[in-house]
């Protein structure tokens, strides 16, 4: 395997975790809440869920812009300033929704975990495209 094979899979890896974990929490704090769970409880799975997935999305930057030199592309690319369009409109809106969840409404929180599934998705699509 090559040194760039190992760094793409260890950037997907990250992407499986990021998206893959904001899926799987999607649906454990809809099954959560209908099993009557208290706020304590989708607290705790979610600040658990924090700890590893600004890891992976740590990990997913350190990653990329090795991947950028490695692969010689030009941060002038349109489709890679997309998908850095994304990836900070993604970033954004989880710390917005990191540090201020508490106080929102669950309503709220529930469209600001959409918006950040779809910009998720989004990046992968872009991903996808760049290659």
């Amino acid at each position: 395997m090559t040194s760039l094979e190992i760094l793409n899979w260890v950037h997907l890896l990250g992407a499986a975790v990021w998206t893959g974990g904001l899926i799987t929490l999607a649906v454990i704090v809809v099954t959560l809440r209908r099993a009557g769970a208290g706020r304590e409880i989708l607290q705790a799975v979610a600040h658990q869920f924090g700890r590893v997935s600004w890891i992976a999305f740590g990990l997913l930057v350190v990653t990329g812009i090795w991947q950028v030199h490695q692969m010689g592309l030009s941060w002038a690319n349109k489709r890679l300033t997309l998908k850095l369009t994304l990836v900070i409109l993604t970033a954004g809106a989880s710390a917005i929704h990191q540090f201020t969840a508490r106080t929102m409404s669950p309503a709220f929180r529930g469209i600001i975990q959409g918006v950040i599934l779809l910009l998720s998705v989004a990046v992968f699509g872009t991903a996808v495209w760049l290659v």
